[in-house]
């Protein structure tokens, strides 16, 4: 009997670290209030003219290789990202014709930080219509074309980086159990970009102000504890799992107060949570496969672990996924 496996993961980031203390330099914050307030302490933020696909393409590659599935045998592509190189076409059409993955369909996913696990969510509702697929599931951003520099509530807290992963049908491997996903459009305007959609289109008095981040965070906050935890035990009772066999934990790095108050939440240590929120900051979708793939790198995962991933963005969305490593 096939399952839907987990084949290969790969990250990358831009080399350009931004420190706190750099920041301290060119705004009103310092080291000590981001660090106590979000757990970051750096960022990679692109340099001018680095773009999504650079490191949606550099990912890919080490997913693909540690899969040991070539460019040329992908049949689908899925990137969850709101920050493709250009409008059209989408950032997996760009990453297709860069990997020479000629026979793949390529497709984009906008679900914010969502975005990786919605195409996890993607990727295994295809696999289980046609097993024979092989699928590469993209999540990142170069959000720091999108913040107000002058604006410490939203600057401080995101990066640029992307993550992949390969999924297939194996008859053993690191077992996909299941995907959820949830939304609720009535609260998008807790976390949104205005400018640049057919609402606000750019036009000759554009004002560049509407392509920023907008985020009322205390809210975000309220509505990322219950959410994920909610769409985790969804996922859980799915898979057949419960919390308590759960033996790791890959959050959405968006702050470390959300991670240790879901931590807390599902009864865990800290030493069972994988995080690297203070060496990249919120890398919106690239969050959760950033994490992950460093997470196996750092032999984090163990066989027979039960990991779960869960994350919350903007829509507002939500996402989790457990796994049999």
């Amino acid at each position: 009997m096939k399952y839907n496996v987990i084949l290969g993961t790969g990250s990358s980031a831009p080399e350009n670290v931004v420190t706190n203390h750099d920041l301290e330099k060119i705004m009103d914050t310092s080291d000590e209030w981001i660090v106590q307030r979000t757990g970051i302490k750096s960022r990679h933020i692109a340099r001018p003219g680095e773009k999504f696909s650079d490191f949606a393409v550099a990912s890919a590659r080490t997913a693909l290789e540690r899969a040991g599935i070539a460019a040329s045998d992908l049949d689908l592509i899925i990137a969850g990202t709101m920050t493709a190189d250009y409008i059209m076409p989408s950032g997996a059409c760009s990453v297709q014709a860069i990997l020479g993955a000629d026979k793949a369909t390529g497709m984009d996913v906008c679900a914010a930080c969502s975005g990786f696990i919605y195409g996890l969510s993607i990727a295994d509702k295809y696999l289980k219509c046609d097993p024979d697929l092989h699928i590469l599931v993209i999540g990142g951003e170069i959000v720091s074309h999108h913040l107000d520099w002058d604006d410490r509530t939203t600057a401080v807290l995101f990066g640029d980086g992307v993550g992949a992963a390969v999924v297939g049908a194996r008859s053993e491997g690191h077992r996909l159990l299941a995907v959820e996903t949830g939304s609720n459009g009535n609260l998008g305007s807790l976390l949104y970009i205005q400018g640049g959609g057919s609402a606000t289109p750019i036009t000759k008095d554009f004002d560049i102000k509407d392509t920023y981040i907008q985020m009322k965070g205390r809210e975000i906050f309220k509505h990322a504890i219950k959410n994920m935890v909610d769409i985790s035990n969804r996922a859980l009772k799915n898979a057949g799992v419960s919390l308590d066999q759960v033996t790791k934990i890959i959050p959405h790095q968006a702050n470390i107060r959300i991670i240790e108050m879901l931590a807390h939440q599902f009864k865990k240590p800290m030493s069972e949570v994988f995080v690297n929120i203070d060496r990249y900051g919120n890398t919106s979708a690239g969050t959760i496969p950033i994490a992950f793939n460093e997470a196996v790198e750092a032999e984090f995962l163990q066989p027979g672990d039960i990991v779960l991933m869960t994350v919350f963005g903007g829509g507002l969305t939500w996402a989790a996924a457990v796994i049999e490593w």
